[in-house]
């Protein structure tokens, strides 16, 4: 029996200890996931914090084809923040590793414990631009087509890093 496959898009950031590092570390964990493939990946871009303090963000994005449902990946993106030392002291603190579920195929989701899409992707730089650089084309469900949100977050500082 085939699995049925779903795109998925995941944010990562850090901006704690080594936070290239830990975005690396993801990148390779999160390509070792059960029922899952990562199939496309962003430059890594540098990025100042947003709504939030301390140092600069490395930040990138995914695409997954998945089997999993949207909250088994979720629960699996908790359990490698957690591996890697995410604390959570307060609203946005800096941290070592953040995994943020952005798309999952064309579903709309909202339950207590997700909301998908993310319901803050299109207004930060940091996800909005390499969303894009993955898929030019992308279309945000309910929301229409990622690259009429750039001009919103135009002031926003993003400096591509890595290929």
């Amino acid at each position: 029996m085939k699995l049925i496959q779903v795109s998925a898009f995941v944010g990562i950031g850090s901006n704690l200890g080594d936070a290239r590092g830990h975005v690396q570390h993801a990148l390779e964990q999160l390509a070792m996931l059960d029922k899952t493939t990562l199939t496309a990946t962003s430059s890594l871009f540098r990025t100042a914090p947003l709504d939030a303090d301390g140092d600069d963000y490395i930040n990138a994005v995914v695409r997954l084809d998945t089997a999993l449902t949207a909250d088994e990946l979720l629960q699996k993106l908790l359990a490698l923040e957690n591996a890697a030392g995410r604390e959570r002291p307060y609203l946005n603190a800096p941290r070592t590793l953040d995994l943020d579920l952005l798309l999952y195929g064309q579903q709309n989701i909202s339950s207590d414990s997700l909301v998908v899409p993310h319901p803050r992707m299109l207004q930060r730089a940091f996800v909005l631009i390499p969303l894009l650089q993955i898929d030019p084309f992308i279309t945000i469900p309910g929301l229409g087509p990622a690259h009429k949100f750039v001009t919103d977050i135009a002031g926003q500082k993003i400096q591509k890093i890595s290929d």
